[in-house]
């Protein structure tokens, strides 16, 4: 396929994600709002989406059902994030239909603090 990762942020006012690690870096202090949308491949197995947040798993979204050809997980927080704090998905179990490129993450934030 040609798709192209650099084509696929759609935003990213002030450049804190990270398009070669696929890892935001909160600008500031704030609570920030999170959500995700992935998709599994169709092989009878479990799939495990983790949203990290300095390397430890906050929130996590799971799809099983052996009997659909496509299924998806997601899942969504409300986040108190720190400066510098880095938040990005991590694959913990199973495969996702085309790698990443049929999943979403998106993060704002709600407010600062």
């Amino acid at each position: 396929s040609n798709w192209d990762p650099s084509q696929s942020v759609l935003v990213n006012i002030g450049n804190h994600f990270d398009l070669k690690t696929s890892v935001f870096q909160a600008p500031r202090r704030g609570i920030y709002s999170f959500s995700f949308h992935v998709v599994k491949v169709y092989n009878r197995q479990t799939i495990q989406v983790n949203l990290m947040q300095n390397d430890y798993p906050v929130i996590s979204a799971f799809a099983g059902d052996q009997d659909v050809t496509r299924e998806a997980a997601s899942n969504g927080v409300l986040l108190m994030v720190e400066r510098e704090d880095r938040v990005y998905l991590k694959l913990e179990r199973g495969t996702l239909m085309g790698g990443w490129k049929y999943s979403t993450f998106s993060g704002f934030l709600v407010f600062p603090l």
